[in-house]
């Protein structure tokens, strides 16, 4: 069995599998590329105050927690405990929670929502890393998810289907845009370039229309990279390319060739090779680099900033900066909480404020941010802090420039997060001294930007397209599903801390 996490941070964790099945996770799940943060005492006061919400409310409406928990009033009740755990920073009501017909009403209302999500993974099939299988087997032969011992899983079952289901089926996202990360040991990518393209036309095929992007990652400093994306671009015809400065994330003790975005010599002709090829989109992962992992990697830590977002922007117009997970530093290992703490002290987080900074500083206009950790891991966790990181984002690069993409599925279905920023709002007093607009409705033109229209454009996606989604095999697929199938499982996939 292949692990990217050393033996003895295997021993700490356990399968995310195992987490009580909110609609909400309760605390921080990771991929198999990083720690995730211990559960907080509020995470824990909130996975108490959902289990007895739904339960009291399940019980009124003679159903079980379970199959409550997959309706729209259950995750409109989930939103009720954090509020009551986090403060009221989420647009829900205790009716909308125990009205089936006002959830179901509302739910409805926003599931033609256009959101394009452009930050998806899952694993290939085959992988060497099979921490993921394991747990799922073992989870199975517990009993606690009994469907899971009925055979040995494969990563293959575990991975793409899922993907299908909990991405298009179990949440209202229409397009989606399959990344991967690169690694030293060619086994230990998450997905080859070619299986991107590949999985893109196996859902677009399957749709009839397009709904499925592909990233192709390019891996300056590597033998070969350089005619690498000329091979790619010719025979997998990638809709954008994805780079990861800190060079192997996976395997971050192995990672020789780091890399960083204003490097003329080494990076530029790749640049050039993507203006030629008519690629405008450069996806940059950026941040997930707590203090704690830069103490065991410091060589590695003048990569994993926005230090080199700002001279490559200004040099290289023609083409768009979208920088993953907002360059948020204090995922994979670190812990929101800090972040919050930070941003009391001086009124700025790593490196969410400098990159918000850098369009008024360096006069640049091709910078953007796609919100993917930042967002899912604070939103369970501090979502003041959630709140805060849009604010700064959209006051500096842009409401035009934040990108909406969500990492699932390593936390399940990103419905709950579509839901969260649907819900999300800046407190006023907090809008007051930072002079942060209010993110508004749901379907507002604040979040209506975030959730497609930015990326919409970002990706030439045209009107027609924009709407296909609405009678293609997936959406009939769909229609069906909501009929007959099991529902939304609100399972994760991947791991969490045990207790202490």
């Amino acid at each position: 069995m292949s692990s990217w996490l050393t033996p003895q941070e295997q021993r700490k964790l356990v399968s995310a599998e195992r987490l009580f099945a909110s609609p909400i996770p309760v605390q921080s799940v990771s991929s198999d590329e990083f720690m995730p943060a211990m559960q907080s005492p509020r995470q824990k006061e909130f996975e108490a105050r959902v289990k007895t919400i739904g339960s009291d409310l399940a019980k009124k409406l003679g159903t079980s927690r379970r199959r409550f928990f997959q309706t729209p009033g259950g995750m409109a009740a989930a939103f009720v405990a954090m509020n009551d755990t986090f403060g009221s920073l989420f647009t829900v009501s205790r009716a909308e929670a125990a009205q089936p017909e006002q959830a179901d009403a509302r739910a409805k209302a926003l599931s033609g929502q256009f959101i394009m999500d452009m930050h998806t993974h899952f694993l290939r099939p085959g992988t060497r890393i099979m921490g993921f299988v394991a747990q799922r087997n073992a989870v199975g032969k517990a009993g606690w998810n009994p469907t899971l011992g009925e055979r040995e899983q494969t990563i293959e079952d575990l991975m793409f289907q899922n993907y299908i289901k909990e991405i298009y089926l179990d949440s209202d996202t229409k397009l989606a845009c399959i990344s991967g990360a690169p690694s030293e040991i060619p086994e230990d990518w998450f997905l080859t370039n070619k299986m991107k393209a590949d999985a893109r036309a196996q859902v677009n095929a399957i749709a009839g229309s397009k709904r499925m992007f592909s990233h192709a990652i390019f891996t300056p400093g590597y033998d070969g990279w350089l005619e690498a994306i000329d091979r790619d671009i010719a025979t997998l015809r990638p809709d954008s390319m994805k780079g990861y400065t800190i060079g192997d994330n996976s395997n971050k003790q192995l990672s020789r060739h780091p890399w960083h975005l204003d490097d003329e010599k080494l990076v530029y002709p790749a640049y050039e090779k993507f203006v030629k090829a008519g690629l405008k989109n450069v996806c940059v992962h950026k941040g997930l680099f707590p203090e704690s992992v830069a103490k065991q990697f410091p060589h590695l830590l003048p990569y994993c900033d926005v230090r080199d977002v700002a001279k490559a922007a200004r040099d290289w117009p023609q083409l768009n900066f979208i920088i993953y997970h907002g360059g948020y530093r204090y995922a994979g290992g670190g812990r929101a909480e800090d972040a919050w703490t930070q941003f009391e002290r001086t009124g700025r987080i790593d490196w969410i404020t400098d990159l918000a900074e850098i369009p008024a500083k360096h006069g640049v206009a091709n910078v953007y941010a796609d919100v993917g950790q930042l967002f899912a891991q604070t939103t369970m966790a501090e979502p003041r802090l959630a709140a805060v990181m849009m604010g700064q984002l959209i006051q500096g690069l842009g409401v035009d420039h934040v990108c909406w993409g969500t990492d699932a599925i390593w936390t399940g279905s990103p419905q709950w997060q579509i839901e969260a920023l649907r819900r999300l709002e800046i407190p006023e007093a907090l809008q007051r001294k930072y002079g942060f607009k209010p993110l508004g409705a749901a379907d507002g033109p604040v979040k209506t930007a975030i959730f497609g229209d930015n990326n919409a454009r970002l990706y030439g996606v045209s009107t027609a397209l924009r709407s296909a989604w609405q009678d293609d095999g997936l959406a009939r697929y769909k229609a069906l599903y909501a009929e007959h199938g099991a529902g939304r499982s609100n399972l994760a996939y991947g791991y969490i801390r045990k207790l202490a």
